[in-house]
C-alpha cells in the first residue's frame, strides 16, 4: 500500500466511521460535514482495496479489514495527540471537550447535576454525558475509547484499568409510606425491621442483568436466611417507583434513599442484617493516568 495515499485526515475519518458507524455521525464527531466524510471513505477505500463498512440499514457496518484497523488505528491517534501535547500549564477555562461517564443512575441522579454545575462555573466548554452501567463491559467500553470514566461497584476489570476507591454507600431499605406489613407489626420510620418480617415480605431489587439476587441476599445466605425477591429492575428509580407503590421492600444506598425519599412518599428503615457495602470505585484507562484534563476532572 502506498502510505503516500493517506493523511492524517483520513485515518481521523476512519477512527471516527469505525466508532459511530454512521457518516453522519462520525462527520458530527470530528467536525466535517457529511459529503466530506463520504468522500474521505471513498479514498480509503481505493487505498485499502476494501469496501470498509458495507450499509446495512441506517448503520455502517466494518468488514473485517476495517474491524482488524481498529485498534491500530486508534492507537495511533493516541500517539499523535500526546506527541503535539503542548508543555504549557493547563487551563480548564479554554479546555472544548465532551467526557463520556458510565454507573448506575443512582451516580447520575445524585451527583452529575452537581458536578456538572461546578465544573461548568470553570470550564464552561466541557460537556458531559453519562451512561448507564448496562452498555457494556468496563475494561472494553474504556480500551474502546467509548467512555472516559466509569463509576462503579469493585469489579474485576483488565490490568491496564486504573482505579481508585471514591466513597461507601451503606445500605438502608425503602418502603412505601403506610406499608400494612410494617404498620401491623408496629415497626415506625428509621427503626430496624425485624428479620422475620424482612425476609417474608416481598422484595425489589436493582440488577442490570436480571439477576434476583444481590449483596442482601449474600449476607442473609451467611445467616442461613433467604428472602423473597419479586420483582428485579435495571435502575434505582424504578425499584423506588416500584416500591412507593407497591408491598415492596428494598435494599439502596443511603444517599439514593435520602434523595428518593425528597419527592416519593417512601420511608426509610434500618436492616435487620449487616449488608456488605463496598466502596464506590472511579476506573480509567491508564494511558490516561498523566493526561492534564483527564487528570483534573479526576
Amino acid at each position: 500500500m502506498n502510505l503516500n495515499a493517506l493523511d492524517l485526515n483520513l485515518v481521523r475519518v476512519l477512527d471516527a466511521l469505525l466508532r459511530e458507524k454512521s457518516v453522519t455521525r462520525a462527520g458530527e464527531q470530528i467536525g466535517l460535514s457529511q459529503p466530506a466524510v463520504s468522500a474521505a471513505l471513498n479514498r480509503l477505500r481505493h487505498a485499502l482495496n476494501d469496501q470498509l463498512f458495507v450499509r446495512r440499514g441506517n448503520d455502517m457496518v466494518p468488514t473485517p479489514r476495517a474491524e482488524s484497523l481498529a485498534e491500530p488505528v486508534r492507537a495511533a491517534l493516541r500517539e499523535i495527540e500526546r506527541a503535539f501535547q503542548p508543555a504549557t500549564d493547563f487551563d480548564p477555562a479554554t479546555l472544548e471537550r465532551t467526557f463520556t461517564f458510565m454507573g448506575a443512575d443512582f451516580f447520575s441522579m445524585l451527583l452529575m447535576p452537581p458536578f456538572a454545575a461546578r465544573i461548568a462555573a470553570v470550564a464552561p466548554g466541557l460537556s458531559f454525558r453519562f451512561l448507564d452501567s448496562a452498555i457494556g463491559d468496563v475494561s472494553k467500553l474504556l480500551q474502546e475509547d467509548r467512555i472516559d470514566l466509569a463509576l462503579e461497584r469493585p469489579l474485576e476489570v483488565a490490568e491496564w484499568v486504573s482505579s481508585v476507591a471514591l466513597f461507601g454507600s451503606p445500605f438502608a431499605i425503602i418502603a412505601a409510606k403506610g406499608n400494612a406489613a410494617l404498620g401491623q407489626a408496629g415497626v415506625v420510620e428509621g427503626e430496624q425491621v425485624p428479620l422475620d418480617l424482612f425476609c417474608a415480605l416481598p422484595h425489589a431489587l436493582r440488577s442490570i442483568d436480571g439477576s434476583m439476587s444481590g449483596f442482601t441476599d449474600d449476607a442473609l445466605g451467611r445467616m442461613g436466611r433467604t428472602r423473597r425477591v419479586t420483582l428485579a429492575l435495571p435502575h434505582f428509580q424504578a425499584v423506588a417507583l416500584a416500591v412507593a407503590g407497591g408491598p415492596y421492600l428494598a435494599a439502596v444506598p443511603t444517599q439514593f434513599a435520602v434523595e428518593a425519599a425528597k419527592s416519593l412518599p417512601i420511608g426509610i428503615y434500618r436492616a435487620p442484617i449487616a449488608i456488605p457495602s463496598p466502596a464506590v470505585r472511579m476506573y480509567w484507562h491508564a494511558r490516561r493516568d498523566d493526561e492534564p484534563p483527564h487528570r483534573w476532572i479526576r
